[in-house]
């Protein structure tokens, strides 16, 4: 009898659990803050990101889009998208359109992820305990649209290209590379001469932080690298963290800021998931303002 109320209360808790994951945290969004001591004396002053990455927006998740625009009450200089903002075919205007607003009167910095090109498709997700999986290769999406639209509404594409931009701190050189997960990084076409004068930052983006794409930045002596991919793991355990990250980053660093050599890193938890697993447990969906300061200051990371 002991027994079968055991496994009687571990099934309710697992079902529990479940139904928290996939009805309430998935929506349970937030904009988390980071200060990242990395800006170069050039600074004029400090400077804010907003990053929102990994939307895998679909039709009907307008709770999702009202919350990315919520997130421009904290004032960013900057915004910076790292990829994966469709889940759907229908979603290019949607995406389009929101992303639009965040740029308004800011400079809007992005790179792509492979789930802007191919839709999902269904797949057991146990695999992911195996390692890295295969990008997905499902129903072409329109991709030209989605950078027509991101292009016509003030966002800089920097699939594998570099260049510098005007800050309210001062120049910034800006590099990213095409989405690694999907072998689409390029580093060989991408121009990494010095600066030709001092920048008050050098910045990275990636979608996918796998170890070949970071290992560019820090040898180019790039400070910060922005990425996102990994959901923060989307299913963490409590006390011990992500299980999965879905790259070869290692675990400790699938979510927040970190050190990745001579550079900080951050990654992005990211807003979204695949529809076909619309579960996150211990690692609510999010946005990040990251506020830069002087090397000299600042406080440590923060996960």
């Amino acid at each position: 009898m002991r027994a079968a109320r055991a496994a009687a209360g571990l099934v309710g808790a697992g079902i529990a659990g479940v139904a928290y994951a996939g009805l309430v945290e998935r929506r349970a969004f937030r904009l988390r803050h980071v200060t990242v001591p990395v800006l170069r004396p050039p600074a004029r002053r400090p400077l804010r990101l907003l990053q929102v990455s990994d939307l895998h927006l679909v039709p009907g998740q307008d709770a999702k889009l009202a919350f990315v625009r919520r997130c421009l009450r904290a004032e960013p200089d900057v915004v910076v998208a790292t990829g994966d903002l469709l889940g759907h075919a229908d979603a290019v205007e949607p995406v389009v359109e929101t992303l639009a607003d965040l740029a308004q009167g800011r400079v809007a910095l992005a790179v792509l992820g492979s789930n802007d090109f191919f839709a999902p498709r269904p797949k057991n997700p146990a695999r992911y305990l195996l390692g890295p999986s295969t990008p997905d290769i499902g129903r072409r999406l329109d991709t030209s649209r989605l950078i027509a639209g991101l292009e016509g509404g003030g966002w800089q594409l920097l699939d594998n290209r570099r260049r510098q931009i005007d800050t309210a701190c001062g120049p910034v050189d800006v590099a990213g590379l095409a989405d690694p997960h999907a072998g689409w990084d390029r580093p060989s076409v991408v121009d990494w001469s010095p600066p030709d004068a001092a920048v008050a930052l050098r910045l990275g983006l990636v979608h996918a932080p796998y170890l070949r794409a970071l290992d560019v930045f820090v040898e180019r002596g790039y400070d910060l690298v922005l990425a996102g991919h990994t959901h923060g793991g989307q299913l963490r355990v409590p006390g011990v963290g992500a299980l999965v990250d879905n790259c070869d980053l290692p675990l400790r660093q699938a979510r927040g800021l970190s050190r990745h050599r001579a550079s900080w890193l951050h990654v992005s938890a990211g807003l979204g998931e695949s529809r076909y697993a619309p579960v996150r447990f211990a690692c609510p969906p999010e946005a990040t303002i990251l506020d830069l300061l002087p090397a000299f200051e600042g406080a440590p990371p923060d996960g």
